[in-house]
């Protein structure tokens, strides 16, 4: 079912909340400049092992609603702590890709983890995000081109090959959030610093990332890993920056036994 949570005056965040009898629930923090929709192929999978699936639509993006302002870290960590607390969350995983895996690790040093009792990072943004030159391109395109740059961050974005039909359902998500969100989005990830909020990850974690990734190099996952003693690295070896999509059987499989819900093969 889908209903809007408020977070702030005027501000309603759209949240996709699938078999709320599930005993696990996973929150599900999309990429830039998606939506929760990114993650359908793990939404028709994962109900079936009892999980609850939380997919929300960060301020500026997809459903949601779209102020002009309030686009870093800290408000959007400060979203995701009050969809936390108005749906009664306890012991919950934050699964988070590329800018939503910022978010997550944001989160987990602002709000000191509450409710969260594991973390999976997907194509991180952490600790850094997009070099600045590349963002500024991106920015230069968003603001005069929005549809092209999309249709050039999906050739970017994977490694397998996606049909036209997949690649436009792709561009179209990112059509739902406005210019403006999209362009200072791509702003914070010029100037994203997470290493002083690692520290403050105590919590399991899981790494996916993919080793053909030309977003976030397969690099910086090596690095993070070594950063989190908590964590663990699981490269996906036929992926790009898309390994939701790209490799979603063995992605599922993976989320699955890393929290215990399948035997691992």
């Amino acid at each position: 079912m889908g209903y809007f949570v408020e977070v702030e005056k005027g501000v309603k965040l759209f949240i996709h909340d699938l078999n709320p009898a599930g005993k696990t629930t996973i929150v599900f923090i999309h990429g830039w400049p998606l939506s929760h929709k990114q993650f359908e192929y793990q939404f028709n999978v994962l109900p079936q092992y009892g999980v609850r699936c939380i997919g929300l639509d960060w301020r500026g993006f997809g459903k949601s609603d779209k102020p002009y302002f309030g686009y870093d870290f800290d408000r959007l960590a400060d979203d995701l702590r009050v969809v936390i607390d108005q749906l009664g969350l306890r012991n919950v995983i934050l699964l988070g890709h590329s800018t939503g895996g910022a978010i997550a690790v944001r989160y987990m040093s602002r709000h000191q983890g509450q409710g969260v009792s594991g973390l999976v990072l997907v194509d991180a943004a952490v600790p850094t995000g997009i070099p600045p030159e590349t963002a500024n391109s991106i920015i230069d395109q968003t603001l005069n081109d929005r549809p092209n740059m999309l249709i050039d961050l999906t050739n970017q974005f994977f490694f397998q090959y996606a049909t036209r039909a997949f690649q436009q359902w792709f561009v179209d998500l990112g059509l739902e959030a406005s210019g403006w969100s999209t362009a200072a989005i791509m702003k914070l990830l010029s100037e994203a610093d997470l290493h002083a909020d690692l520290s403050s990850i105590t919590v399991p974690t899981l790494i996916l990332h993919g080793i053909h990734d030309q977003v976030i190099p397969f690099s910086q996952a090596e690095a993070l890993q070594k950063q989190l003693p908590t964590s663990q690295l699981i490269p996906l070896l036929y992926s790009g920056h898309g390994g939701f999509w790209e490799e979603r059987e063995r992605f599922n499989r993976v989320v699955l036994e890393w929290l215990g819900l399948v035997q691992q093969e």
